[in-house]
């Protein structure tokens, strides 16, 4: 007898849901800094700086993507960072860059 496929029923109310920007799928991440647009990257093909650490995100290496979530943003707003630096950003105090 052939399989039968169920369909996707939603998560619980009051889950965020992944909304389409023009970079792709990104989640609305609220912190002590304000509301972001997060979006995962599975490996760039650029070196980027990230902004907690102030070291370098080499090609190949996944991250994510985040820029204010104000419908103003731009390419220039968007920082890449490494997903653990993201995470603790309010934990830490803001990084002085040393280059």
């Amino acid at each position: 007898m052939p399989r039968r496929n169920r369909p996707q029923r939603p998560g619980p109310k009051g889950e965020d849901e992944p909304r389409p920007t023009t970079h792709g799928w990104a989640r609305v991440e609220s912190g002590p800094d304000g509301d972001w647009n997060v979006r995962p990257v599975g490996a760039g093909d650029k070196t980027y700086r990230c902004p907690g650490c102030d070291h370098e995100i080499r090609p190949g290496t996944p991250h994510v993507v985040a820029w204010p979530a104000d419908d103003y943003g731009g390419v220039e707003d968007r920082r890449h960072w490494h997903t653990g630096c993201w995470n603790s950003r309010g934990r830490r105090r803001p990084t002085t860059r040393r280059w």
